[in-house]
């Protein structure tokens, strides 16, 4: 009845990469950044656990018997987005970069759009999201244009007004796009990014949606379910795995209902895997680099870490980790190629372990690999000999 909760804090980077100035992410390091803006984050729960032990956070002094095991992990896959990080999380490893589009969408392929969904439409800029919004919204309500949009990761955002493109018809056009983006024009993903409100109020709503290619290899969810347990996914999970290797997903209105529902899950007792993206750090906070609520939004977390210790059984694992950075503090509201935390606790695991700087995010997939007794993936050292008692 082993099981392994994964919850990846979206966004929580902890360190730029060796390799950060070929992506315009020298010296980010979001968590060490944030909390040294705000003069001391206050993540006790995630300090216990052995958080800051990891690298030197301000304001934060590293504790001498952490309850947890800590280590950070390097991505081998070319890229800083979620679909990369989460693949390589699960045991994929990417050889070549999902394409980006540093000029926007070319102009034929968006007149082919048009044409199939029966809209114009506006921007085909990279573009904040929230940015965008506030400067196309008006035009869009006036018009029923879809606005469209990019960034420096691997995605073609199409953004509308709910009473202006009902959710239905917003899907569907992001399915159209979907169909049409292949081969050198295949992003990771394709988002909904439905919004509501009125000029200078508009927000953006927790209804998106993205469709994300499939993975082309097995993954860890497939050999889980292939072993006769379950995966259950949390939030935008399902999304970036196109639903492969799910057994069952819940959608999340935040954070919060992020942890409610893992518990949720938590307390069926069934065996394999939960695994949890929490998507605010990153969509409301990293991406607006609204410091102050980036912070908030990690302590507000650390408060439930308690909540979802009493939940484990004996012989559940926990870990949590990270898909990327998105340092609030620097100019750029893009994701920063950086190292990602670990963390994982158990109680029938050691405690206080340094996992040091991992190869590759496929390590935390093996460990779990191999502690739900599951066949080796391809890539990925576990790290489970280290920390098993």
């Amino acid at each position: 009845m082993t099981r392994a909760i994964v919850i990846i804090m979206d966004s929580v980077g902890i360190g730029a990469m060796p390799d950060a100035a070929a992506y315009g992410d020298t010296g980010s390091n979001t968590i060490v950044h944030i909390s040294k803006a705000v003069g001391g984050l206050k993540i006790p729960n995630l300090t216990r656990m052995g958080l800051a032990n990891i690298t030197d956070i301000p304001f934060i002094a590293a504790i001498a018997d952490p309850a947890g095991n800590y280590g950070k992990m390097s991505e081998l896959s070319p890229g800083k987005d979620t679909t990369t990080g989460h693949w390589e999380i699960s045991g994929i490893v990417l050889n070549e970069p999902f394409p980006t589009f540093p000029s926007a969408f070319p102009k034929e392929f968006i007149k082919q759009f048009e044409l199939r969904i029966g809209r114009e439409t506006l921007g085909n800029e990279v573009a904040s999201g929230t940015e965008i919004i506030e400067r196309l919204g008006v035009e869009h309500m006036r018009t029923g244009k879809p606005i469209v949009y990019t960034s420096a990761d691997s995605v073609f955002q199409i953004a509308a007004h709910e009473e202006i493109i009902p959710l239905d018809d917003l899907m569907a056009i992001c399915r159209t796009a979907r169909e049409m983006l292949v081969n050198e024009l295949g992003v990771s993903r394709v988002i909904a990014r439905p919004f509501i409100g009125d000029t200078g109020h508009f927000q953006r709503t927790t209804n998106r949606h993205d469709f994300s290619v499939k993975p082309m290899e097995k993954t860890l969810l497939d050999h889980v379910i292939a072993r006769g347990q379950k995966v259950f996914a949390v939030g935008k999970i399902n999304d970036i795995f196109a639903g492969q290797g799910i057994s069952e997903y819940v959608l999340t209105k935040g954070n919060d209902d992020g942890v409610n529902k893992t518990i949720d899950y938590m307390k069926r007792y069934e065996p394999g895997m939960i695994f949890t993206n929490l998507v605010d750090f990153d969509m409301v906070y990293g991406h607006r680099n609204n410091v102050k609520g980036y912070a908030e939004a990690l302590e507000a977390f650390d408060r439930r870490i308690p909540e979802i210790i009493s939940a484990l059984r004996d012989d559940d694992i926990l870990i949590i980790s990270a898909d990327h950075g998105c340092d609030p503090t620097t100019d750029s509201t893009d994701h920063s190629r950086e190292y990602v935390p670990v963390l994982a606790y158990g109680r029938q695991l050691k405690k206080g372990i340094n996992l040091g700087t991992r190869e590759s995010f496929a390590d935390l997939g093996a460990t779990i690999a191999e502690y739900l007794g599951i066949e080796p993936l391809v890539h990925g050292q576990s790290f489970y000999s280290s920390i098993r008692i």
